[in-house]
């Protein structure tokens, strides 16, 4: 698929920017496909390594038939939201990820997932998150989506401060 090139390109995020964004942010607006072709968005946390983003969930509910009904997603963070008022406008920053989406079925993978889900949240703390695991892993469900298409925008003001 071709995805649609920014239209204010000025404005437009480096893919190190976002990759920035995306690897210090803890949770983002997962969006779906979800029942009778209704858009499902949900606030979710999230770790992001190597081109993907890994989400928990619960074994089932919305998001799960969600993402089995469908494999396309976007995902959304807003790294800075700053109203102006007295401007009219607000100093944004966002980056929006759109992608493929699926629930890793190897336990390998899903123990490495949660690992680094733990990690980003509370590092250094290895023998209390493997506790966590022990307890919580059977009922878990790992989500990963393969990142196709990422994009990153801030008010033009914010560029402006960049470079004035």
């Amino acid at each position: 698929m071709e995805f649609r090139e920014m239209r204010r390109k000025r404005q437009q995020l480096t893919d190190e920017e976002c990759i920035r964004i995306l690897e210090t942010s803890t949770a983002g607006t997962l969006a779906l496909l979800g029942d009778g072709g209704y858009p499902y968005a949900v606030p979710i946390s999230y770790v992001y390594r190597d081109g993907k983003l890994y989400f928990h969930s619960a074994l089932s509910g919305h998001k799960i038939d969600a993402i089995r009904n469908y494999d396309k997603a976007s995902f959304c963070i807003i790294d800075k939201d700053d109203v102006h008022g007295e401007e009219y406008t607000t100093y944004f920053r966002s980056v929006i990820a759109f992608g493929h989406i699926r629930l890793i079925e190897d336990e390998g993978e899903k123990r490495e997932a949660a690992l680094c889900l733990g990690n980003h949240y509370n590092p250094n703390h290895d023998d209390a998150l493997q506790k966590e695991l022990a307890k919580g892993f059977n009922h878990m469900v790992i989500i990963r989506m393969d990142i196709e298409h990422m994009t990153g925008k801030e008010a033009i003001e914010l560029v402006r401060m960049r470079n004035p």
